[in-house]
């Protein structure tokens, strides 16, 4: 989990999956499409200037985005070779199956030197297709042109410190049988019939037994293949026991997610999560597109409006505020740059009750005075799990709440924007853990076996905060953005969440909600809307799942 203070993180695409690779040279990296949608604030509408001169820190900014999105002549074109950037852009990690990459920048520093560099750390989150992550830190050294503009001062280093005209990377994959998987009553799982558990399924190896993928990125001698060090290593070296390897999942509960996701994600990327509130195991996990990186589990997207869950509970904790204060809710807020609601709504004189039900950004914001500035990440980590390292049984990503380094990023925070990060896993879990009171680690294999085991420590919350929440949440979907909601049975609470990723693209659309014992997440990649994207995807759910699980 990262604790680092970044002001921009940047995503880049996805690529078609390759073939079955022992023993690959990489040279270098074919930087494609998200792997989770992720907030850029130094992209988006709160973008503010950090180091010695803004308009360095701004073309190290755009040289990552553009490597990240793939966009490569464009990157190359930001420095000072741009051929020989362009070449080895296209080739560093060719090899690595490496998709979605996410390209996170500090803040700039200028050089001693007289020369006058400018210097942008950044951090590189690599996730290698079936294994897992590969992250290393690097630097963007900036000079200053002739005609006064700025350019990446190419090197090799540039792309990683090790890379250089005598080292390069490979990656070394040890081929494991995958373990035959059951749900939670033994019925067979397989990816030809549940297509969207194909990357989960090949993650299942740190748990229940399994032997899982595994393999390693090498540092080696470019004339020889001499490898010089270990880069990376992915999986556990466990021996799979007899047996399949049992899950919690709910055959199904997968089938209708896998509907859903299909019939109404429109061949958006998107992910979903439902569990049972009482335990938090795990009964559907469903990606689209269906192969390759599980955004559900391991993606990192700002929760957007969803968070306010997480922002209210830290409010009423405090008794900071109660649903009938008066809130108002104006259709532009400015702390440092100007915040608005979606669609540009307003509700003058609205109750505290109404603008959670509204989702007005503006109202939570105003109230960010009435939480310390690390407030809302401890209240989210002690009640809620979020950025404890979880154990369910394969890789996830477990959520991070940096402490805002100024009030513009604190106001972004109240409202799950700015540097907080989430998926439907945590939001599915946060959902569960508002209604309930208690945090569940969340699992997906069966039994206290390796790779779930649990080692969070949390407090529930108090009775009356929760009540106040199931009230809230319920009233969004009977007279707030969650209607799409409201004509299906049962008792449903539900939020919507918008997500703003940057200004070239559409906002990421949210919704979780909880009926019985169920709580669902889902995220849908430039959905524009939560109640628009995913409330399609999670009413169709709700309408076609079994029963829900007591």
């Amino acid at each position: 989990m990262d604790h680092h203070d970044h002001s921009s993180v940047i995503t880049g695409g996805r690529r078609p999956r390759r073939t079955a690779v022992r023993a690959v040279t990489a040279g270098a990296v074919v930087l494609a499409v998200a792997a989770g949608g992720a907030y850029a604030a130094g992209l988006g509408p709160f973008e503010r200037d950090t180091g010695p001169d803004p308009a360095a820190a701004e073309q190290a900014r755009a040289f990552l985005a553009d490597w990240a999105a793939g966009r490569l002549p464009s990157a190359a074109g930001r420095t000072t070779s741009p051929g020989t950037a362009q070449r080895v852009l296209d080739s560093f990690t060719a090899g690595l199956d490496i998709s979605g990459p996410k390209l996170t920048t500090e803040p700039a520093v200028e050089a001693e030197a007289e020369d006058g560099t400018v210097t942008v750390p950044f951090t590189a989150r690599m996730p290698v297709e079936g294994l897992g992550t590969w992250t290393y830190e690097s630097k963007l050294p900036l000079r200053e042109q002739s005609d006064g503009s700025w350019k990446v001062d190419w090197t090799l280093s540039v792309v990683h410190p090790r890379l250089s005209d005598t080292e390069k990377f490979r990656l070394e994959r040890e081929e494991t049988e995958p373990p035959e998987v059951t749900d939670r009553e033994g019925t067979t799982l397989s990816g030809a019939k549940f297509p969207s558990l194909g990357p989960v399924m090949a993650q299942l190896g740190g748990g229940g037994g399994g032997t899982g993928p595994r393999g390693a990125i090498h540092l080696v001698d470019r004339a020889t293949g001499k490898v010089e060090r270990t880069e990376a290593r992915f999986g556990a070296r466990t021996v799979r026991e007899e047996g399949p390897v049992r899950t919690t999942l709910d055959a199904g509960w997968q089938a209708a997610a896998e509907k859903a996701l299909a019939a109404h994600a429109d061949g958006k990327n998107a992910a979903l999560v439902a569990l049972r509130i009482d335990d938090g195991e795990i009964l559907a996990v469903a990606n689209s597109p269906s192969s390759g990186f599980n955004r559900a589990l391991s993606g990192t997207y700002a929760p957007g409006s969803t968070w306010k869950i997480v922002t209210t509970s830290a409010l009423l904790l405090k008794d900071a505020v109660a649903p009938d204060d008066v809130v108002d809710c104006p259709k532009y807020l400015t702390v440092g740059k100007r915040f608005q609601n979606v669609e540009l709504s307003e509700h003058p004189g609205a109750t505290f009750r109404k603008d959670f039900t509204e989702s007005c950004n503006t109202a939570f914001i105003s109230l960010r005075d009435r939480l310390d500035d690390g407030e809302l990440g401890e209240v989210a980590r002690e009640y809620f799990g979020v950025g404890q390292e979880w154990h369910v049984g394969a890789p996830s990503y477990d959520g991070s709440v940096p402490v805002p380094k100024d009030e513009t990023e604190k106001a972004a925070s109240m409202i799950g924007q700015g540097r907080v990060q989430a998926n439907p896993l945590i939001m599915a879990s946060v959902t569960a853990t508002a209604v309930s009171g208690t945090f569940h680690q969340p699992s997906l294999t069966e039994g206290d076996t390796e790779g779930n085991e649990d080692t969070t420590r949390t407090t529930p919350l108090p009775r009356g905060v929760v009540a106040q929440l199931r009230e809230m949440l319920r009233a969004t979907v009977t007279g707030g953005t969650a209607r799409v909601l409201s004509d299906l049975p049962g008792e449903i609470g539900a939020k919507t969440g918008t997500a703003e990723v940057s200004d070239d693209q559409d906002n990421n659309g949210w919704l979780v909600a909880h009926r019985g014992n169920i709580a669902v997440a889902c995220v849908v990649e430039e959905g524009v809307t939560g109640g628009g994207s995913a409330g399609p995807v999670v009413r169709a759910l709700l309408a076609a799942a079994p029963a829900d699980s007591e």
